[in-house]
Order: structure tokens, then sequence, then C-alpha cells
């Protein structure tokens, strides 16, 4: 099969941190596009959901928490809850 170039251009950072990922997988960036436009193919789409919904993880209410526990954690203040006090957190 003859191989062919591509040039594209993406920012310096998301290079790096992608080079990261992919290393740690045991891939180069040329495998890890390879593998992205082969499942691109077989699936005829985009191998995932593209949306402009985000986690709901990262949702204001639980940022404002995450950051309230990470300071309480910094000042040596811990907070210990039960199971179900943190299901119920997730409820809300």
């Amino acid at each position: 099969m003859a191989q062919t170039n591509i040039n594209i251009r993406i920012d310096e950072d998301l290079k790096k941190e992608a080079e990261l990922l992919f290393s740690d997988l045991g891939l180069n960036m040329t495998t890890a596009i390879n593998i992205f436009v082969r499942q691109s193919l077989r699936q005829g789409g985009i191998p995932f959901k593209i949306t402009t919904q985000t986690d709901p993880f990262y949702n204001p209410s639980n940022l404002k928490w995450l950051k309230q526990s990470i300071q309480q954690m910094e000042q040596g203040k811990t907070v210990t809850q039960t199971m179900n006090e943190l299901e119920n957190m997730a409820d809300k």
C-alpha cells in the first residue's frame, strides 16, 4: 500500500499532551491518527459522539463543592461523610 503525507495544524500544547498520552498507550501520533481514520471509515462517521453537552460531573454546583472541599483539606479541615450523604448530594 502506497503511503502519503498529510500536514495538519494543531496547538503546540495540545500536541504535546496528545504525544504524552499516545506514548503511554504505546503509540505515536501517526499511529493514533491512522487508528482514528480507520475507525471513522469502519463506522461511517466520527467514532465518538460530538456534542456541546458537557459531562454533568462538571456542573457549577459540583465544581463549587469540590473547590470548597479542596480548600478545607488544604487548611487541614477534613470532613468525613457517609456513603448515604454522598449519594444524597449526587441526587441534588
